[in-house]
C-alpha cells in the first residue's frame, strides 16, 4: 500500500521531490571516499549535502575547494549540474520522446512546472529544443576552451578536455563551479575564456521558450510579449551590469585597479556579467567595494530569463512590476508595452513572486545573522547568492557552521525551483472556491 501516491501528487511537487530526491544522491555518491583527492580530508555528509544542492540547483556556492574532489568528484558534480540545469523532468520527457515519440498529459504537466511551458502543448517542442541547444551549445564552448587551455599552455590535453567539458556545462547551465581553487582568476586576462564563458552564459539565461521562438520566428515584429520584453531586458542588464562594476572597480587595487587597462575592462565585463546568473570570478569578490557588492545584490536578485537555468525573481517579472508601478505613476490603470496589455494575473503573479522573494531572503539573512558571525551586508550578498542561484561569495561561505549551510541549502533549492512552485508544493491540493465574498476598497499609501 503506498502512503503517497504519485498520481495524487501536485506537478510543482513533483518538480521539488524530483529535486530533493537527485540532491539526496548526489550527496550520497559525494561522501563516498572514492569521491576525494587522496590528501584531502573528508568533508562530511553535511558539506557533501551543501556541495550536491548547489550543483543540482546550479548555483556553484562551495564550502569544499575544488582541488579535494577526485575525477570521480568531478564527475558527479559535473553530472549534477548538467541534470539539474537540464531539469529532470524534462531530462525524462526527452527520454520518453527518444523511446516512445508520445508525451502523456500528466507528463507535460509536470514538465510544464519546471521548464516554463505557457502550455502542456509546448512541452514536446520545448524539451527538443533544450536537447538541441544543450548539445549544441556545450559542445561549442568545450571545444574552444579545450583549444585555448592546451594551445595557451594552461593545461597539457587531456587535462584541457576535462576542463573544458567541465566548464562548459557549468558555463551553460549557470552554476559556476569551477575546477580551481581560485575558480576563474587565472584567466582574468584571457579573451579568448572570458568572451566564450561569458557567451554560454548569456544564452544559457536567455530562456527555452525565447530561444524556442527566436529559432521558429526571425521577424521581430512577429515576436511575443514575453520574448520581446526578456530580449530587451537582458540588452540593458548586459550593458548596465558591465559598465557600473567596472567604473565602481576601476580605482579599488583590490580588484581591478591591479590591472592593465585592457584587463580592467575584460574582468569588469565578466563581474558584471556573472552577478545576474552565474557565480563565475575573475577578480576577488571579498574585496569589492560596498556599492559595488549592493549592485550585484540587485543583479543576482532580478537574475536571468524566465525557465532559463538561472535563479532570481527573472527578468519577465522584473520588468511586468516595473511597467505596472509605472501606468500607476502615469494615471493609466493597465500598464501597456509593445502596444500590448498586460493581464491582471500576470501582475498578481510577478508581485507575488517578488513577495516571496523578498520574505524568503529577510527571513533568511536574519537567521544567518543570528546563527552565524557575519556582518549584514556578508549574510545578505551570501542569501542572494544563494536565491539568485548565482554562487558568488565574499569568502565566508566555507567557514558556515551546518546550521548556516542548511539555511543556503533551503535558500538554493527556493531559488531553483523558483518561489511560486516552491510555495505552490507547499500546499497539499487545490481548493477550488464556489463564491465570491463582497469586494471593498481599503485606504492604500
Amino acid at each position: 500500500m503506498r502512503v503517497f501516491p504519485l498520481r495524487n501528487w501536485h506537478p510543482t511537487q513533483l518538480v521539488v521531490g524530483g529535486f530533493v530526491v537527485l540532491i539526496l544522491a548526489g550527496a550520497g555518491l559525494l561522501w563516498l571516499p572514492i569521491s576525494h583527492g587522496d590528501s584531502a580530508a573528508h568533508p562530511g555528509i553535511v558539506r557533501c549535502l551543501f556541495t550536491a544542492t548547489s550543483a543540482v540547483s546550479v548555483t556553484g556556492l562551495t564550502n569544499v575547494a575544488a582541488s579535494d574532489w577526485s575525477p570521480f568528484g568531478e564527475l558527479v558534480l559535473m553530472l549534477l549540474m548538467q541534470i539539474g540545469g537540464f531539469g529532470i523532468m524534462t531530462a525524462g520527457a526527452v527520454l520518453v520522446l527518444i523511446t516512445s515519440q508520445k508525451l502523456g498529459i500528466r507528463q507535460r504537466m509536470v514538465a510544464q512546472a519546471e521548464i516554463g511551458a505557457l502550455t502542456p502543448g509546448e512541452v514536446k517542442g520545448l524539451a527538443r529544443t533544450i536537447a538541441i541547444a544543450t548539445v549544441l551549445i556545450e559542445g561549442v564552448v568545450a571545444v574552444i576552451l579545450t583549444l585555448r587551455l592546451w594551445a595557451g599552455g594552461y593545461e597539457r590535453l587531456p587535462s584541457a578536455i576535462w576542463s573544458g567539458i567541465f566548464h562548459s556545462i557549468a558555463s551553460w547551465n549557470n552554476a559556476g563551479m569551477s575546477l580551481y581553487d581560485d575558480n576563474l582568476s587565472r584567466f582574468v586576462g584571457d579573451p579568448i575564456v572570458v568572451l566564450t564563458v561569458t557567451f554560454a552564459i548569456i544564452i544559457g539565461g536567455i530562456g527555452f521558450p525565447v530561444l524556442l521562438e527566436l529559432r521558429r520566428e526571425r521577424r521581430a515584429r512577429r515576436w511575443s510579449l514575453h520574448t520581446k520584453i526578456t530580449l530587451l531586458a537582458t540588452a540593458a542588464l548586459v550593458v548596465a551590469g558591465p559598465l557600473v562594476v567596472t567604473v565602481f572597480e576601476w580605482s579599488n587595487d583590490r580588484t581591478l585597479g591591479r590591472l592593465p587597462v585592457g584587463d580592467r575592462l575584460l574582468a569588469g565585463w565578466f563581474q558584471g556579467i556573472t552577478p545576474r546568473t552565474a557565480g563565475f570570478n575573475t577578480v576577488d569578490i571579498g574585496g569589492l567595494r560596498s556599492s559595488t557588492l549592493l549592485v550585484m545584490i540587485v543583479l543576482m536578485f532580478i537574475g536571468a530569463g524566465a525557465a532559463s537555468t538561472a535563479g532570481g525573481i527573472k527578468v519577465t517579472t522584473f520588468a511586468v512590476v516595473g511597467f505596472a508601478v509605472w501606468g500607476e505613476v502615469r494615471g493609466s490603470g493597465e500598464p501597456t508595452v509593445f502596444r500590448r496589455r498586460i493581464p491582471d494575473a500576470a501582475i498578481r503573479q510577478a508581485l507575488s513572486i517578488v513577495a516571496l522573494a523578498i520574505g524568503s531572503i529577510v527571513a533568511s539573512v536574519l537567521l544567518l545573522v543570528t546563527i552565524a558571525p557575519v556582518e549584514l551586508t556578508q549574510a545578505a550578498f551570501e542569501t542572494v547568492s544563494a536565491f539568485g542561484t548565482v554562487g558568488l561569495s565574499t569568502g565566508i561561505t566555507g567557514s558556515f557552521e551546518w546550521t548556516a549551510q542548511f539555511v543556503l541549502i533551503a535558500v538554493m533549492l527556493a531559488g531553483r525551483v523558483g518561489p511560486t512552485t516552491f510555495a505552490s508544493a507547499l500546499v497539499s491540493r487545490e481548493q477550488p472556491r464556489h463564491f465570491r465574498y463582497p469586494e471593498e476598497r481599503p485606504i492604500l499609501g
